[in-house]
């Protein structure tokens, strides 16, 4: 039997439980329902069970794309949490002269929106009007084309980095300051350094806010989009329709007017990277518990 407490309490989360199952749960369960139909020439919309499933498991751009993110988060995400945590110890030092500007600084890329900093590097990157270009034509040389098919994923990954390493600083530089200061007081008397207190302080503590920040980043390796359909204008020959799952989803229900195949291939985007995401996590924190 509810008591008025429990009706207190579901006053409280009824209006998030309301927002949260029509704005998440509403749309996976209808992308759910879209992946089990087909839309054929002759027929129309027909019910076909898995076979979208099954079409997308032997999909050689779908898994082409899957790869590619897969080689995109295994570098660029340790580079990008690497400076982060740079850039956090750094702050949190105390040396650093203006800490405070170089925090605003380094965080504020963040706040620009994704598809402006696209456009941003992506003329930067110009060999014809671009800084490249420019640089070609002021010093003589011959600078590689960032656009290039070789190198775009490396340039759209030094895009992503330069718009979240601000974010990620944040996250460990917090960690960082719920540390009590009387460690560091106690391992300056015992006569350790600055370095020894950081290995044996401050990375310590840092584990779960660094475990946050890598599940963050797993997450939007996974959902990579705004990047290269922004680049797609700038270099066509570069960036494939399935360049990206998210890419390759949206040129199926957008370009392709596929959208029980592209809902398929969300689905299995969204339950690959929960168990990407979970299986890093349990085996981070397996040593903590």
């Amino acid at each position: 039997m509810l008591t008025r407490r429990t009706w207190i309490g579901w006053q409280f989360t009824g209006p998030f439980l309301a927002v949260f199952a029509l704005v998440f749960l509403a749309p996976i369960g209808y992308s759910a329902y879209l992946s089990l139909f087909r839309n054929r020439l002759v027929g129309g919309t027909v019910f076909v069970g898995l076979e979208n499933y099954t079409k997308a498991f032997t999909d050689p751009q779908f898994w082409e794309a899957v790869t590619r993110v897969g080689i995109f988060l295994v570098v660029q995400v340790p580079v990008m949490l690497f400076l982060a945590l740079l850039c956090a110890l750094a702050i949190d030092s105390g040396r650093l002269y203006g800490a405070a500007f170089f925090r605003i600084s380094i965080f504020l890329p963040y706040a620009v929106p994704a598809v402006v900093a696209a456009l941003m590097w992506g003329f930067m990157y110009g060999t014809r009007i671009g800084l490249v270009g420019n640089i070609n034509d002021a010093f003589g040389v011959t600078l590689p084309d960032p656009l290039a098919p070789g190198l775009i994923l490396t340039s759209i990954g030094n895009i992503v980095t330069w718009e979240f390493v601000g974010y990620n600083m944040i996250i460990l530089y917090s960690g960082l300051k719920v540390i009590d200061t009387a460690l560091y007081e106690a391992a300056a008397i015992d006569g350790a350094g600055q370095f020894r207190i950081v290995r044996a302080i401050k990375l310590p503590a840092l584990r779960g806010p660094i475990v946050v920040a890598t599940i963050f980043s797993i997450i939007g390796s996974f959902q990579l989009f705004n990047e290269p359909q922004i680049l797609d204008t700038l270099a066509p020959n570069s960036i494939t329709t399935y360049f990206t799952p998210n890419v390759y989803a949206y040129q199926l229900s957008f370009g392709g007017q596929q959208i029980n195949y592209s809902a398929t291939i969300a689905l299995i985007m969204g339950v690959l990277t929960m168990v990407v995401a979970y299986v890093f996590q349990r085996r981070s924190l397996k040593g903590a518990l």
